[in-house]
């Protein structure tokens, strides 16, 4: 504000009983954007600047070089400070302040405003090295790639209830298309977004759409989600499967990761189901990139932290290897090319993961025994075996014919009177439960494995797997 001055106050003035001199420069004014200063090519936005309530008229202008845009605005929005754009483009981009003018003089310049237009050029690409899941007060790299050539890259940080926060790359030689960002430490108690853009330094203020929003995950310690598979966990390529998470702490919001990779696979909306926060992920159609092991995690809206991750799940890809094993009830001879050093077992229809073996080199033959007991009424189902690399552990080998296990109802058996007798009894339940069984289309009787009520035997079936031709 003015100070007031009384007559000859300074020497060798001389001044009215009503004269008003202005004591050091007006307040500075204001300048933002609405909606924001990071504008999408083609859209709207408005440049407003404030000063003070004695402001009669207002000046915007752009730095090193004039933009002829402003002198097309009506006056009267002028002299309320607004600067529209009805629709945005390179011309309109750069480095921008205001000034108003209040009774005799102008005011100082306001801050920098900078106007910046994206979609300019193909969006980047946005990933976190060496994963998206990071430890609670951990760092990691995010990797902004382009195959657009640039020499400038910008990676903001984003968030629900705040303005973006932007952090520009280190110079890089014209034709680049990369560009690293370290970030961290990082907690689990905020939420952890970034998108990417790229630019030509001779023209900064006009950048590339922006990537796709990536998300820092840093797990909690709040109960783990489950992650089941159906109809399972072995997929051939061209099919469909869905991964289920679920849990029931009330989480409204799910995450399929897949180990390994730099980003998530999916973010589903809320499923609720039956009193239970459920999710669903489809895989369609498969292929031999989505094998591999997954977890997820949940999350509350109302919360940012993410909950501790779900056990793993294997995806397992068929067909993907030469060759077929033989599954057989009992070790006997085989023929095998020693091809496999890996050895799964399936039961058609388990909710558990497949066994997984090493082979056993014996006799040049590649094989895996799965010891299975003691032999209960749950055992009993169809079973398949598949051959794999442990250098690609997820792909495997077309599935050998089916072998089929019944187990009969407990047999009623008086005690033996013999210790030998005992012995002699176990043994013959041993040879049935060890007793080569027929496919599925095999129509002939098969083999079944029973129980006795006094003093049981512990029975224990053990297909073999091995290499087959």
């Amino acid at each position: 504000r003015g100070k007031s001055l009384t007559r000859n106050s300074l020497p060798g003035l001389s001044l009215g009983p009503r004269t008003h001199v202005q004591a050091g420069p007006l307040p500075k004014s204001t300048l933002w954007a609405e909606p924001d200063s990071v504008i999408t090519q083609g859209s709207p936005v408005t440049l407003r600047c404030q000063g003070s309530l004695e402001a009669q008229e207002y000046r915007l202008y752009r730095e090193k070089k004039s933009a002829s845009w402003i002198t097309r605005i009506r006056l009267e929005l002028v002299k309320k400070g607004q600067f529209p754009i009805p629709s945005i483009s390179w011309e309109h981009t750069g480095r921008y302040r205001c000034q108003y003018y209040s009774r005799t003089r102008w005011s100082e310049p306001s801050d920098p405003l900078e106007l910046v237009m994206t979609g300019a050029y193909s969006k980047p690409t946005l990933s976190a090295l060496p994963s998206p899941v990071v430890t609670s007060g951990g760092n990691v790299i995010l990797q902004c790639d382009s195959q657009v050539p640039f020499d400038g890259f910008i990676l903001c940080k984003e968030g629900e209830d705040e303005h973006p926060q932007c952090l520009n790359s280190q110079p890089h030689a014209r034709g680049s298309s990369r560009a690293i960002f370290s970030m961290g430490p990082v907690s689990p108690s905020r939420r952890w977004l970034y998108r990417c853009y790229g630019y030509d330094s001779r023209t900064p203020y006009v950048w590339s759409s922006p990537s796709d929003l990536l998300e820092l995950l840093v797990p909690g310690v709040s109960k783990k989600p489950s992650l089941s598979v159906q109809p399972g966990p072995v997929v051939a390529p061209g099919e469909s499967l869905t991964l289920q998470s679920g849990s029931d702490v009330g989480y409204d919001r799910f995450v399929l990761y897949k180990v390994g990779e730099r980003d998530f696979l999916q973010r589903p909306g809320r499923q609720p189901q039956a009193g239970l926060s459920q999710a669903n992920f489809t895989l369609s159609p498969v292929s031999r990139s989505h094998g591999g092991q997954y977890r997820c995690y949940g999350a509350r809206n109302v919360s940012s932290e993410w909950s501790a991750p779900s056990d793993p799940l294997d995806i397992l890809i068929s067909g993907q290897t030469p060759g077929r094993p033989f599954l057989s009830g009992q070790p006997g001879p085989t023929v095998s090319w020693g091809q496999f050093d890996t050895f799964l077992l399936i039961k058609e229809g388990a909710a558990h993961p497949p066994l997984r073996l090493r082979s056993e080199h014996q006799a040049q033959q590649n094989q895996a025994e799965f010891p299975l007991g003691p032999v209960t009424s749950a055992h009993a189902g169809t079973y398949r075996c598949y051959g794999s690399l442990s250098s690609k552990p997820y792909l495997l080998s077309q599935p050998s014919d089916p072998l089929r296990l019944m187990v009969s109802e407990p047999l009623s058996m008086s005690p033996s009177p013999t210790l030998a007798g005992s012995l002699g009894h176990l043994k013959t339940r041993e040879e049935v439960a060890r007793a080569l069984v027929g496919s599925d289309c095999d129509e002939r009787s098969t083999p079944a494995v029973g129980a006795a009520h006094t003093a049981p035997p512990v029975l224990t079936w053990r297909p073999l797997c091995s290499g087959h031709p």
